[in-house]
């Protein structure tokens, strides 16, 4: 879960900057959490505690009203009791990595995350792009090589994961579909040496940065044996309390303590 927020902080300055280099400054004093995170905290909100998505989503939405949202999810949060309005973008897929971590089936974490998909993004495309997602992550959990977890997502979610990422940025633009992002930021992830090499890979594209970086940050925490201390750290100075109090929370009830050092948790306390 933290890999997914350091990545959204990494890729914030980028998201509409056309980057085209994995030269670049992990973090500067510019940087900032964005909707990705926040959602992704209401996520883990809802595993922790249970409750409804839809209300959870809608309350740390309150709590954060400039985070970035996209307009007609913005619009959704404005308005008490919307139901779902057919959405493929890519916010089902950057919210819902902390389901790969609370079930232990794979069966499970795909029911689970069309569920956290279906409130907002009830499009086929929408919920497919969440549970690729969750997925990817989940098959990293359960120690299933990099060919393996290529060979799940293409066969199931039928996402094309034969080009390289440097055919990818050669013509790749701003796209914020489920259709248009996850499968190049599973690409991103699987094609890294390590969780900070997949991250600017994924920032590297051009395109919707933050989101990238986001969910390829998810599924590279898994590969690589969690998030580098020194790039968790400087993350986790970016966090407000809440936002801490949730994602330290979780790690103590999915992760079974043992998980922190190698998921790069700082000692709180």
């Amino acid at each position: 879960m933290l890999g997914a927020i350091a990545g959204d902080i990494i890729g914030s300055l980028h998201e509409f900057e056309g980057t085209k280099t994995t030269d670049f400054p992990l973090f500067t004093l510019g940087s900032f959490f964005t909707d990705d995170t926040v959602l992704t905290v209401a996520t883990a909100e809802k595993l922790l505690t249970g409750g409804d998505y839809a209300a959870l989503y809608r309350r740390w939405g309150a709590k954060y009203p400039d985070a970035g949202y996209g307009g007609r999810f913005k619009r959704w949060l404005a308005t008490p009791g919307a139901g779902p309005y057919g959405s493929f973008g890519n916010g089902s897929a950057m919210r819902v990595s902390p389901v790969a971590y609370a079930f232990g089936s794979l069966e499970e974490v795909l029911a689970e995350a069309e569920a956290s998909a279906a409130v907002t993004h009830s499009h086929p495309e929408g919920i497919k792009g969440a549970q690729a997602a969750a997925a990817a992550v989940f098959l990293a959990r359960a120690g299933k090589t990099k060919a393996e977890i290529r060979e799940y997502i293409s066969g199931t979610f039928h996402y094309d994961l034969a080009p390289s990422v440097d055919e990818i940025r050669r013509d790749y633009a701003f796209d914020e579909t489920c259709q248009g992002s996850v499968p190049q930021a599973v690409i991103c992830a699987l094609s890294a040496a390590t969780y900070a090499d997949a991250v600017r890979k994924a920032v590297s594209l051009g395109g919707d940065a933050d989101t990238l970086a986001c969910i390829t940050g998810a599924i590279a925490e898994t590969l690589y044996g969690g998030v580098p201390f020194k790039i968790a750290r400087r993350a986790r100075a970016f966090l407000p309390p809440d936002i801490l109090a949730v994602l330290d929370a979780f790690a103590r009830r999915f992760m079974a303590g043992k998980a922190w050092p190698a998921a790069g948790y700082p000692n709180s306390g």
